[in-house]
């Protein structure tokens, strides 16, 4: 295919090869690269692909996803292809996927390159390795070791170490106490601009709310033990409250006294268990004994599981409010509860929670220095920097793209790698071996039934496996192809081991399959297999029916004899005559059939090989063709859309590529194999019986004179048997003979 660029009117020279029933685009240079935007998107194989469940790097990955969606699509490739390209003096080493980039590779002609050079530099000087020519992804990726040395790396953030001035380190740490802590770029713990707003506007908050509080006497009722005293309120609050109602339901109705106080039997109920001070049942009783307008006593008669807490509500809150007192009336408590009003409402529009562990003191303290003022200049000089560390970033894009960008073309413009069949495709995860079988295409699943409803489109025989480490418990699924061999012994249930790309061997079981033919040679038997299970199951339907059959005559037969012994009369079997004519008639009949069948068969003369081909395609035909015009539809395209990739054609298994991604077990070359089987099955005298039966029918097609046109003169039927032959025709009288008969006399005379 020729496509002008978009720079001249130059024409660029495309090649395509055949695999897979369709053209695909071969990348063989760097201009091919460069001009990969004029490519027709109809000749691409896909058009877009996940950025997980790929055996691929999957940071590579998402630096091409540029809009983060978790899918790769055709302009996304472009534009990778395209910045890769422009970084290079040659874009042609990207054909080379090498692990390392030399640094004299970099297109240092550019403002972009010559700021990718100096900071690939760099980054080998801040790992020791200054006199190094060449970079690799082993030098990129660990950023923590490239910003090991450097207090400012441009990512925003600023360690306490940044800062010069011990006030503002203690000023950081504490932000990274109350809010967390952002992981720099050199793997230190600290804070970026936002996260210093949020916590000096917590701190501001925090500061006024005190200030509220500050200036109305009455929310601190017990001065600074009123926080302790309100937890302590709270905690018998419901309780007390609960007791004055009883009391004044009491007074209200005698008659409700008993039941206030609870029942007889639920005491009872406790005595018959072992109870302790704590115990739950006794902590729902009452905090003391009902009675009409009686007072809370705070020293005696309480319940048991409430008397420490009611000890200490009497000594932290009601003898510093209202002296020291044994017993507290519903007027006192309501007073209680009402001089706590003002402090519950201010503890309600509490504000600078974050902050509130370091202290209004510390807290103020802060507010009041110049720390957040020295942060944020900080955070400002390292943003200073972040150029420079966006350019350590990209030489990681660039390097990563020197070894992986070309390899992911061939997986997506193109399937050269998977119809090469020398490297595994991105989409293949690993080889399953079951059933004496491996299986190259596996694909790894997230949800089985759905991917089966749009993959069985693809027209591929598809096990569906649940795969697991149980050293590691991790687990997969994946759906491998059977493209080749027989489905008799594959099923649900079935076990397997799975090899992923790493070498790491998986436990797989079966669970769900897609059926499809395999394979012409199991579509040649599919018929005569069935035909022998249809008759495996009649005998054992007939076996079983008989054997019902016979124990019920059994029984019938013991019990006649037994009437027969009581009567004294014994019935001898008779045999049916009419039994014996049918079973003649039968035998006659089938007698008959295998004669005609023989009869016509040798009747065929020299075309009999024809005749056995013939009679094997009338009953494989059929299935043959059916499985035939099935593989020839075998698709990858549903198996990679039901992943999520888009592909772009009619991506065929045809039968010779199916047989190479699945590989029957077989004897290697010059292995010896002894044939003696200790415990084979006994062996049955089939093959005389196979010799005397074609005896026997050479013997009756003889004798019937099928073979007397084939056959000398002197061992014909009609010449041995004579008159006797079935075939004896006698010959007719010719003319002479007659006349010679007529005219010669019985005793001529001498």
């Amino acid at each position: 295919m020729r496509v002008p660029t978009n720079n001249d009117n130059s024409i660029h020279t495309w090649k395509f090869f055949r695999a897979g029933g369709f053209d695909q685009l071969r990348l063989e240079s760097g201009a091919d690269l460069m001009a990969l935007d004029q490519l027709d998107q109809k000749l691409w194989v896909a058009l877009a692909c996940p950025t997980r469940g790929l055996e691929f790097d999957t940071k590579t990955l998402d630096l091409i996803d540029a809009d983060k969606d978790g899918r790769i699509r055709a302009p996304e490739m472009i534009a990778a292809t395209k910045w890769a390209c422009g970084c290079l003096k040659n874009p042609g080493d990207l054909l080379e996927s090498a692990p390392s980039l030399p640094l004299s590779a970099i297109n240092d002609a550019t403002a972009e390159g010559k700021q990718l050079l100096a900071s690939a530099r760099q980054i080998l000087a801040n790992l020791g390795k200054q006199d190094a020519t060449v970079i690799s992804v082993g030098d990129t990726t660990d950023t923590t070791r490239i910003f090991a040395q450097t207090v400012f790396n441009g990512d925003g953030i600023v360690p306490a170490d940044a800062a010069e001035e011990t006030a503002t380190r203690t000023v950081i740490a504490d932000i990274i106490a109350c809010l967390g802590a952002d992981i720099d770029r050199s793997g230190k713990p600290g804070v970026n601009q936002s996260r210093v707003e949020q916590f000096f506007s917590e701190a501001q908050a925090f500061s006024e709310w005190w200030k509220r509080a500050e200036g109305d006497a009455g929310v601190f009722p017990l001065g600074m033990g009123t926080t302790d005293g309100y937890l302590t309120l709270g905690t018998v609050r419901a309780k007390v409250d609960d007791y004055f109602a009883r009391c004044r339901l009491a007074a209200f109705d005698p008659r409700s006294l008993t039941a206030m106080n609870r029942q007889e039997a639920e005491y009872l109920a406790l005595a018959a268990k072992d109870l302790t001070v704590t115990a739950a049942e006794i902590a729902g009783f009452p905090l003391t004994r009902i009675e009409a307008g009686k007072p809370l006593p705070l020293r005696e008669g309480i319940n048991p599981a409430w008397a420490d807490a009611l000890a200490k509500f009497q000594s932290s809150v009601v003898r510093p409010l209202l002296g020291d007192k044994s017993a507290l009336t519903e007027t006192e408590w309501a007073a209680i509860t009402t001089g706590f009003a003002a402090y519950e409402r201010w503890q309600t529009g509490k504000a600078g929670v974050a902050v509130e562990k370091l202290g209004l003191e510390r807290v103020r303290e802060i507010l009041a220095g110049n720390g957040r003022e020295r942060i944020g200049e900080l955070i400002a000089q390292d943003k200073a920097l972040e150029p420079e560390a966006n350019a350590i970033a990209a030489v990681d894009k660039l390097v990563r793209y020197h070894r992986d960008l070309y390899k992911l073309l061939n997986n997506f413009v193109s399937f050269r790698d998977f119809y090469r069949r020398k490297d595994k495709a991105v989409f293949q995860v690993g080889t399953l071996y079951l059933d004496q079988r491996s299986c190259d295409l596996c694909v790894k699943v997230e949800d089985a039934g759905k991917h089966a409803a749009l993959a069985g489109l693809a027209k591929t025989y598809l096990a569906y496996c649940d795969l697991t480490r149980k050293n590691t418990g991790e687990k997969m699924t994946i759906a491998a192809a059977f493209t080749d061999g027989d489905s008799d012994h594959l099923m649900v249930g079935r076990n397997g081991i799975f090899y992923d790309r790493q070498g790491r061997d998986w436990d797989a079981t079966i669970i769900r399959i897609v059926d499809q033919p395999i394979s012409i040679r199991q579509a040649f038997w599919a018929p005569y297999k069935k035909v022998v299970r249809l008759i495996e199951e009649q005998i054992a339907k007939r076996a079983a029916g008989a054997d019902a059959a016979s124990t019920e005559k059994l029984a019938a037969a013991a019990l006649a004899t037994e009437k027969a012994v009581v009567t004294g009369k014994e019935q001898k079997p008779r045999l049916d005559s009419g039994v014996i004519a049918a079973l003649g008639v039968a035998a006659a009949g089938i007698s008959g059939m295998i004669g005609g069948l023989v009869g016509a068969f040798l009747g065929l003369g020299m075309w009999m090989p024809l005749g056995v081909l013939g009679v094997l395609m009338l009953i494989s035909g059929p299935s043959m063709m059916l499985a035939w015009l099935k593989l020839r539809q075998r698709n990858l395209g549903p198996i990679l859309d039901a992943n999520g990739w888009a592909v772009n054609a009619r991506a065929r298994i045809n039968i010779p590529f199916g047989a190479s991604l699945t590989s029957v077990a077989k004897l290697p070359p010059g292995a010896q194999r002894d044939l003696l089987d200790p415990f084979a099955d006994e062996k049955n005298p089939w093959k005389l019986w196979l010799i005397l039966l074609t005896v026997a029918v050479i013997a009756f097609a003889w004798w019937q004179g099928k073979l007397d046109k084939y056959s000398p003169v002197k061992i014909r039927s009609t010449t041995v048997l004579g008159t006797n032959a079935p075939a004896y025709q006698p010959r007719p009288a010719t003319s002479s003979q007659s006349i010679t008969n007529t005219t010669t006399p019985a005793n001529p005379p001498k």
